[in-house]
């Protein structure tokens, strides 16, 4: 009670707890599901209050799926810490991999994203940032080719955790960036052979 009094007398909380509400719902129920009603009743506010605050459910879809990106840049800032200090390495991508999809809430909201996406074309520039911030923070040790490849690998990952009740194991994950990423030395260094 205490909370919903302090919402009412700070606009910037109420917004911000309404904004919350729908990405939750988001992740659970899909964008094209949300109504202000069901915003509403999560937010614990008065119906009026989404309209006060979103004029429309597409101005309030829109809010909700830029929160769900600043997470998924939070996670991407803990990607590149990582990184730098323990290594670009395949072994390292598969710990961060591994330990993300244990996060079932942060695996259902990168998806909610990327689902709303492919149904309207204003949100794929939001769905591709992560996968883009992966390829830059790569690119520099494994060029741009397997760079995008390991990036496109890691979001099949990602879909393979929503419809199967185990992720894949750690080793998994570590032996296909590894093949993805890593050229034997004997390839990398042969020259073709030309013909006389």
């Amino acid at each position: 009670m205490a909370e919903t009094a302090r919402r009412r007398r700070d606009p910037e909380a109420r917004r911000l707890a309404i904004v919350t509400a729908a990405a939750e719902l988001i992740t659970e129920i899909g964008v094209d599901a949300l109504t202000h009603r069901l915003v509403a009743a999560r937010a614990e506010v008065p119906l009026g209050a989404t309209t006060q605050y979103f004029a429309t459910l597409d101005d309030l879809r829109a809010a909700a799926l830029q929160l769900l990106v600043e997470h998924v840049d939070a996670q991407m800032a803990v990607v590149r810490d990582t990184l730098a200090t323990q290594g670009v390495s395949p072994a390292t991508l598969a710990g961060l991999l591994h330990a993300n999809l244990g996060d079932s809430r942060a695996l259902q909201a990168d998806r909610a994203v990327v689902t709303a996406a492919v149904h309207d074309p204003r949100l794929r520039a939001l769905a591709r940032h992560w996968s883009d911030e992966l390829v830059t923070s790569l690119m520099p040790t494994y060029g741009e080719e397997r760079s995008r490849a390991a990036a496109v690998f890691i979001d099949g990952t990602l879909w393979h955790a929503q419809i199967h009740e185990h992720p894949l194991p750690l080793t998994t994950l570590q032996h296909a960036l590894a093949a993805i990423l890593e050229t034997p030395v004997s390839a990398a260094s042969a020259s073709p052979t030309l013909p006389d």
